[in-house]
């Protein structure tokens, strides 16, 4: 019986010393969980040249996502608004009881300079709604950026579960196209030639912006 208590004080001891394996890192399983997320497709695939997902968590992953999601959408219609804005559309009458109208309002960068400040101040106040109030998720939504709330559907649940990803994907995309758009018009405006589209003046249909405002 000794001799047994013996053995096992000197096996316990010795696995107590021993070199433990080293436990294989999930890092690389979380990584091929992000590389097959909707949004991952070629030329680029898993493209993270900032690294912002080494050693990420699910929660991170989700994080940076929603964020993604947010601005592609607020950048769609930046961008849309500046197509439209610049065409000429404005909203009929004035913005102000001074008698400031729409039309006297120029496109981009330079409106900031031209709307009312009370203007100015509804804008960021009604940004701030949409915030604070109606763009997230209340009631926990089926993925990332599912805004719905149980409140409206739109006909979401009509599409296969193929054509949802599918769907996910360009919205996806199209913000990321946005969001580098915007950019580039806002960059473009402050050029000497103040032209946000001066592609366009390059293939020869220039276009004559904020003209005379």
């Amino acid at each position: 019986m000794i001799k047994a208590l013996i053995a096992v004080s000197f096996a316990a001891c010795s696995l107590a010393f021993s070199t433990v394996k080293p436990v294989v890192s999930t890092v690389s399983s979380r990584k091929m969980s992000f590389e097959s997320e909707i949004g991952v497709q070629p030329p680029l695939g898993f493209f993270d040249p900032l690294g912002l997902l080494t050693d990420a968590s699910v929660d991170r992953f989700n994080r940076l996502r929603y964020v993604e999601i947010k601005h592609g959408r607020i950048s769609m219609l930046a961008v849309l608004g500046h197509i439209l804005t610049t065409s000429g559309l404005r909203l009929p009458g004035d913005i102000d009881l001074g008698g400031t109208s729409f039309a006297s309002i120029p496109t981009g960068i330079a409106a900031i300079t031209k709307i009312p400040s009370a203007g100015l101040a509804q804008i960021v106040a009604f940004i701030g709604f949409l915030e604070l109030f109606v763009m997230k998720d209340i009631t926990g939504g089926e993925f990332v950026g599912d805004f719905r709330n149980d409140a409206f559907d739109l006909g979401w649940d009509v599409f296969s579960p193929e054509d949802q990803e599918r769907k996910r994907g360009i919205e996806l995309n199209n913000g990321r196209a946005a969001m580098m758009g915007i950019l580039a018009l806002m960059v473009h405006e402050m050029l000497p030639s103040h032209d946000p589209y001066m592609i366009n003046a390059l293939v020869g249909y220039p276009i004559d912006f904020n003209a005379g405002l």
